[in-house]
């Protein structure tokens, strides 16, 4: 038997069994005020509450990725008046404005050859890319992967066999992904160590 491991059990139950429960309110404790009271849903430390509401703006300022889609729905590369409206608010977007990297993915429909279908999704991605470099966009930031017809969103074909236009014009496409760069955190301030 090992009495040491017996010995530290008893001390266990006899430190827990001197703790007391207590429900009843504390009478001489002040009412919490509104400021003091945490909003429903609300993460509040108890030991530094000032880190808490700066991890809770930090969270607020985070951007999600932007994901936009400019279609070419009647095939070649040229940039209509649909995907110019659509590159107008991919360029005003705060993720642009961030700096953070620009994918372009370029899609087709399956209406040629492998070959030809990737030249006709890459000659998609770089008019966009073309497009965005007009603006001011750093070209650096863009990089373009051509998927051609691997990944259509809509059936080129119909359960019959025959051409479905509507899925293929759908799958003639470039989407754009904008991924906003992490915020820098800012150091946390050093203690006071003056006494």
């Amino acid at each position: 038997m090992n009495f040491a491991r017996l010995g530290t059990t008893f001390a266990l139950i006899a430190a827990l069994g001197a703790c007391k429960v207590q429900n009843d309110p504390v009478e001489d404790a002040p009412e919490p005020t509104a400021s003091e009271t945490p909003a429903e849903g609300e993460t509040v430390s108890i030991l530094r509450p000032d880190v808490e509401a700066e991890q809770q703006e930090v969270m607020e300022a985070i951007l999600e990725p932007l994901n936009a889609v400019v279609g070419f729905p009647d095939g070649g590369a040229e940039i209509d008046a649909a995907a110019t409206e659509a590159l107008q608010a991919v360029l005003t977007s705060e993720q642009i404005e961030l700096g953070g990297p620009i994918v372009l993915r370029a899609h087709s429909d399956s209406a040629g050859s492998d070959q030809v279908n990737a030249d006709a999704a890459e000659a998609r991605g770089l008019a966009i890319a073309e497009w965005l470099v007009g603006q001011g966009v750093d070209e650096a930031r863009i990089d373009v992967i051509v998927f051609g017809e691997q990944n259509p969103v809509q059936p080129n074909a119909l359960p019959d066999g025959s051409p479905n236009e509507e899925g293929r014009a759908a799958n003639r496409r470039v989407e754009v992904l904008i991924v906003p760069p992490e915020p820098k955190p800012e150091p946390a301030p050093s203690p006071d160590i003056s006494g």
